[in-house]
């Protein structure tokens, strides 16, 4: 069966509906078209081949070999200049074009096996995301990222454990899965002893160890360990846009998980209860907070200078910034430096005119939150309005 997504400049993409989406499929090396085409009709080619651990079915005996290999962990092919290994020839193939440096990114020096890839690593820095779920309106950047979104409103969970019958919406976790059954974690951390599934992870475990941080931000002087890290900073410190609108209030978030936690505001929901009193909480903070003053459950970080507590390490972080002056976050309109990014984006309005707070008594806009709650407070004695909070 074959899935179809009409994208925005109305060509459409295919993805094979009984394995993995393309995106998917970079190492196993799947066909990158298994359907013939006659007077615009779609014709499914047979495909007798199938893995006998997740049934994946494939056209020809070679794909199907190349698959296994991701159940066994053999990877025979080794690149020259970083010593990774790999389940195919095509895919060292496309890895060794990292290493040419041929698909390189402009904006953040990322480079990219092909230029296909290098189009929708781009999308990162542009925020283009074409295409859309039909179910939800959620946009993501590829098609296959949708393939797999779609499952959520589906259900559908085509990966099946052939030991304990366990069912997964990707191939991936299946893969992951399996090493439940089989105590495979190839990746060993040489220092802590700690192991990974994949190299990549373990790879960014290693900067722990390290301190390395080689993606350094080109507006200020902060680095990251990450690349993905790096790019949610940028959103959050030095880019004004706002693509994630709340649908019950309309306030507009830079990335998609402050909006995620945004949303709870508007709910009675409580997401985290106490297990040792009837105590519930919409934040998981909130709960650490509490366990530590009510139950003396969990430990205080505290700070060395002026011995104030803290229940996270990286609000002792910001403190300590304070103290030493260290304010890493500098303005690109300006010369100000601050120390945190909420400092930072408290200053933005400043160089702007856009106004997004309201009163929702008079409709008079504000540039900052505090200033339309000062001004809800005059505002609400005057209307004789009581018992609403801003």
């Amino acid at each position: 069966m074959l899935c179809c997504e009409r994208t925005g400049n109305n060509k459409t993409l295919e993805t094979e509906a009984d394995g993995v989406d393309k995106s998917e499929a970079c190492e196993v090396n799947v066909e990158a078209n298994s359907t013939d085409t006659t007077d615009g009709r779609h014709v499914v080619k047979p495909r007798p081949h199938w893995c006998t651990v997740c049934h994946k079915r494939f056209t020809q005996r070679g794909h199907l070999n190349i698959h296994e290999r991701m159940h066994t962990g053999e990877r025979l092919f080794q690149c020259t200049q970083c010593e990774k290994h790999y389940s195919s020839q095509s895919t060292l193939g496309r890895h060794m074009n990292i290493h040419r440096g041929e698909y390189k990114c402009t904006d953040c020096g990322k480079c990219c096996p092909n230029s296909s890839e290098l189009a929708v690593h781009r999308r990162s820095h542009s925020g283009e995301k074409p295409f859309e779920c039909t179910v939800c309106s959620k946009r993501f950047t590829t098609s296959g990222h949708l393939v797999r979104h779609s499952r959520i409103h589906s259900g559908e969970k085509p990966y099946k454990c052939h030991v304990c019958d366990k069912v997964f919406s990707l191939s991936g976790h299946l893969y992951r899965h399996m090493r439940v059954h089989t105590g495979e974690k190839p990746h060993k951390c040489h220092v802590c002893d700690k192991a990974f599934g994949r190299s990549g992870v373990l790879n960014a475990h290693m900067r722990v160890h390290t301190g390395d941080k080689p993606h350094k931000c080109s507006l200020c002087d902060k680095s990251f360990s990450q690349s993905s890290h790096l790019q949610t900073h940028k959103r959050c410190v030095h880019s004004n846009s706002r693509p994630y609108d709340c649908r019950y209030c309309g306030k507009l978030f830079k990335i998609h998980s402050k909006l995620k936690l945004h949303v709870r505001i508007h709910s009675d929901a409580k997401w985290y209860s106490c297990r040792h009193c009837s105590e519930g909480f919409k934040h998981h903070s909130q709960l650490k907070v509490h366990l530590l003053k009510s139950h003396n459950e969990g430990t205080w970080v505290t700070c060395d200078i002026c011995q104030k507590k803290f229940s996270h390490s990286r609000d002792l972080k910001i403190h300590v910034r304070r103290h030493e002056a260290v304010k890493p976050y500098v303005c690109s309109e300006c010369p100000k430096r601050f120390c945190t990014a909420t400092d930072l984006r408290q200053h933005h309005p400043v160089h702007s005119q856009y106004k997004q707070f309201s009163c929702c008594l008079c409709d008079r806009l504000y540039k900052r939150k505090m200033d339309v709650k000062r001004h809800f407070k005059k505002c609400s004695v005057e209307h004789g309005v009581t018992g609403i909070v801003l």
